[in-house]
């Protein structure tokens, strides 16, 4: 039987996840592949020593000891982050070995440059883990959906985010005390800044579009904003008309252009977006064939995780024993099909929205505020007005009908501006359900 060696560059906790999942499942890839595929060697400089069920698995400090090495096919790269991990991948691929990464942010700001190499060192790139953790999303858009134009990509792809949204919806807390509570489980790293702020999203996004489209998309081409500023009001709000807030990624495919923005999102209750729950991840695709294709799923965590990236493993490992390498391009289209796009000027988005404006609570202030809004074209649908708070300042809650993003911003500059504005005015885009 034809061994498949594997070297692990990290063994955190997707790392440990993978070698779990490996040593598991390894009579039943077996029989999947006809390949005894095996960790053969890790490298980690915060670890002594691996887990006694790993005693046959070599452990060095040395990265070099994996990705130069004769007795590797395929590398695995799970240390997260630029550097070293994109110089590690890129002298994996220059040794001629198969690469395999969750890295996300890697993929997405440098995946130009790694699938470049690889395609020249007729050797593959796998990196299902970096979108939606256990769920096979890049598997489905590169081979599932291969006959479909896709028309639209929505989704909840980060779990820390929606878990915090979750909480403040469920239990009327205020993001803080959640964000805090949420670290302190677990559930949102030290330094939250890429989850909550949307960036994390926005890297997953730039990787979907390069799939779908067939196209080079930069991290700086999506428009990102995050949660730090929905307080209980706003959740409040939402659910009276009808709403819970999502963080949500959002591509549209308009032919000559195509939308790319993470932000928060009032989405309808009915809709299935809307009741995707705790830290799950959640991302629909819409095909001209297919329609609307819903994947759900657990959008992180060790196991799920470590399920992805084996996926790959094997993937690579069949086509070596194939002799298949690379019958499947790492985005699904050809390298020399691959083409610049337009990106959608956000300024250009209608939608419906809800603003919140902190306001001193004095005769003529509401007027001011729809006057502003009238002249900008921006039609109010219905207000609600809380009580008073400390200093006479009063929230006042606005959902407006569909308008034009640009006029939008115009129209809260012009508040905002206002000697009785008493702090920026919160704006939210609402899903369309009409």
């Amino acid at each position: 039987m034809r061994e498949i060696r594997v070297g692990l560059i990290g063994f955190g906790t997707v790392g440990s996840g993978t070698a779990e999942v490996l040593r598991q499942q390894a009579e039943r890839l077996r029989r999947k592949t006809g390949a005894d595929i095996r960790l053969h060697r890790v490298a980690d400089i915060a670890i002594a020593a691996l887990p006694p069920e790993f005693a046959g698995v070599e452990l060095t400090r040395d990265a070099e000891q994996v990705f130069a090495a004769a007795d590797i096919d395929i590398v695995v790269e799970l240390i997260g982050g630029i550097e070293p991990a994109k110089s590690f991948l890129l002298k994996a691929i220059a040794h001629g070995k198969h690469v395999v990464t969750a890295n996300k942010a890697l993929i997405s700001q440098h995946g130009r440059e790694i699938f470049a190499a690889a395609a020249e060192k007729n050797v593959e790139v796998g990196f299902e883990a970096s979108v939606g953790g256990g769920i096979p999303v890049i598997k489905a858009l590169k081979e599932g959906l291969v006959a479909n134009r896709i028309e639209a990509i929505i989704g909840i792809m980060n779990g820390t985010a929606n878990y915090i949204l979750n909480r403040m919806t469920d239990e009327g807390l205020d993001f803080a005390s959640v964000l805090k509570d949420a670290q302190a489980h677990g559930y949102a790293e030290a330094d939250p800044t890429y989850d909550i702020e949307g960036i994390d999203t926005a890297h997953k996004l730039v990787i979907l579009m390069s799939m779908a489209y067939g196209a080079h998309v930069r991290l700086d081409q999506v428009t990102t904003e995050g949660i730090s500023r929905i307080e209980p009001i706003d959740i409040e709000f939402a659910r009276e008309f009808g709403y819970r807030i999502k963080l949500l990624a959002i591509s549209r495919n308009h032919g000559d252009s195509f939308e790319a923005r993470v932000h928060p999102t009032m989405v309808p209750s009915r809709e299935l977006l809307a009741n995707i729950g705790g830290a799950f991840n959640a991302i629909q695709f819409t095909g001209d064939m297919v329609d609307d294709v819903l994947l759900y799923g657990q959008g992180a965590g060790k196991m799920p995780t470590g399920s992805a990236v084996v996926a790959d493993i094997v993937d690579i490992a069949r086509n070596i024993i194939n002799n298949a390498i690379n019958r499947v391009p790492s985005l699904g289209y050809l390298p020399s099909s691959l083409r610049e796009i337009d990106i959608t000027p956000l300024e250009r988005l209608r939608c419906p929205y809800y603003f919140r404006v902190t306001v001193q609570d004095k005769p003529g202030v509401l007027s001011a505020i729809t006057g502003i809004l009238g002249r900008h074209g921006i039609s109010i649908k219905s207000v609600l007005q809380q009580g008073r708070e400390e200093q006479g300042v009063v929230p006042v809650m606005m959902r407006a009908y569909e308008a034009e993003e640009a006029a939008v911003q115009a129209a809260l500059a012009e508040i905002d501006s206002l000697e009785v504005c008493a702090a920026p005015t919160v704006k939210i885009r609402i899903m369309d359900d009409e």
